[in-house]
């Protein structure tokens, strides 16, 4: 199996690697209940995120009564110190999942993370997962600093620089993956099933899977 074309795959967090859509939900409703707004049904917030917790709360305000930019930075601490405290009670792996990585270590290849979540918030995430150990890095939003975070290429290039990777690959589910990809000059792929803010195949990936089983073999046909 060591003829794998890629010896790094990097992986987005909320909405490719994990489905965090619960859990990242409570704790925008726990924020917006704090101001007095109205919560947002828990089957609407995937399409509110992307682009880091900020972002989220950024369009649940918009949502439900406007942003109030003075408030939001206290609004915003609120929010990850309540997600941090419950930050694995219903996330899990998507379907199909721990299969592909564990088909993905057995080529040899290696797992990075490249998330617009905050590092701390990441690894946190995937020590209460137990799956920390099958990371080669993890790179969060601030990791770099928030000007650098995706879909600027710098993280994707860190991955590079951090796993001494010859051919990277990544896998994502929204423009600020495929964006940073691109800009990086790295081959990508969509998921279906992510927090996607287009439809899948309107992201400007090189192909969309619907399910991890089709990940292995969707990577070999793009080499």
């Amino acid at each position: 199996m060591a003829d794998f074309p890629y010896d790094v795959v990097g992986f987005d967090l909320d909405g490719t690697l994990l489905d965090t859509a619960l859990d990242l939900g409570h704790a925008l409703n726990h924020a917006l209940t704090l101001i007095g707004r109205p919560n947002i049904p828990l089957g609407e917030v995937r399409s509110l995120i992307g682009g880091g917790t900020a972002q989220m709360l950024r369009n649940g305000l918009a949502r439900t009564g406007g942003i109030d930019e003075a408030a939001l930075p206290d609004l915003t601490e609120r929010l990850v110190d309540f997600y941090a405290a419950n930050i694995a009670r219903h996330t899990v792996l998507y379907p199909g999942g721990e299969a592909m990585l564990d088909a993905l270590a057995a080529r040899g290849v290696k797992i990075a993370i490249a998330t617009n979540k905050r590092e701390a918030l990441a690894k946190r995430v995937f020590d209460e997962l137990g799956l920390t150990h099958r990371l080669a890095t993890i790179i969060g939003g601030d990791t770099l600093g928030l000007d650098r975070a995706k879909p600027k290429p710098d993280m994707l290039i860190e991955m590079v620089r951090r796993t001494d990777a010859t051919r990277a690959a990544f896998v994502g589910d929204t423009t600020y993956d495929i964006g940073a990809a691109r800009a990086a000059g790295l081959p990508v792929v969509a998921v279906s099933f992510g927090f996607c803010d287009l439809p899948p195949h309107q992201l400007g990936a090189d192909a969309v899977i619907d399910h991890f089983d089709e990940l292995i073999p969707t990577l070999e046909r793009l080499s």
